[in-house]
């Protein structure tokens, strides 16, 4: 599921940005900015690129308040974050893609099956926020990844799966409750 809904994300972004920058190439690519060994991961130039920065558990899960044989499932949010790889040179073109992406997500910040037809058929729905940082915590995320800056927004996305398929069986009902005494 995670990987469904980084992918339906590139490709929405990306053809938002071919249709509004008149160009037929994918400005969009998914990756890990820095490989284990250190060395860069990414591959081309003038990208934004998508990368999986946190995987969290959702704390308010939407539950029906019956007890069921099976867990419920999980409900996670993915903190996801878009960096604008550009040369040098191209600062200025660097802020434009970022700009672009929040631009986007400001109109589109819920992905459906009706607005979205990319949309993997095991999610329900992606709501996507811009998630605020300190210089502080921005500073650690680029420490981690081991890099050095580049233009980024980082925005949370919710993943509001319902699935159908894992309450098999609930428990039957109390009707009733009768009192023996064994005297």
């Amino acid at each position: 599921m995670i990987s469904e809904a980084i992918n339906c994300i590139a490709i929405e972004l990306n053809s938002f940005l071919r249709n509004t920058l008149n160009v037929t190439e994918d400005k969009v690519s998914i990756s890990s900015i820095m490989n284990q060994d250190g060395s860069i991961a990414i591959t081309g130039q003038n990208k934004i690129i998508l990368t999986l920065i946190n995987i969290e558990k959702e704390t308010n899960d939407f539950g029906t308040g019956q007890l069921a044989d099976n867990a419920a499932p999980t409900n996670i949010s993915l903190l996801i974050m878009f960096s604008a790889f550009f040369p040098g040179d191209n600062y200025t073109e660097a802020l434009r893609f970022i700009s672009l992406v929040i631009t986007y997500f400001q109109s589109r910040n819920v992905l459906d099956h009706e607005n979205t037809p990319s949309l993997d058929s095991c999610i329900n729905k992606l709501l996507i926020g811009m998630v605020n940082l300190s210089i502080e915590q921005l500073q650690s995320i680029w420490a981690t990844i081991g890099a050095k800056y580049m233009p980024s927004v980082l925005y949370k996305v919710s993943l509001l799966t319902l699935d159908d398929h894992t309450i098999e069986k609930l428990p039957p009902l109390i009707s009733a409750i009768s009192s023996t005494s064994s005297n």
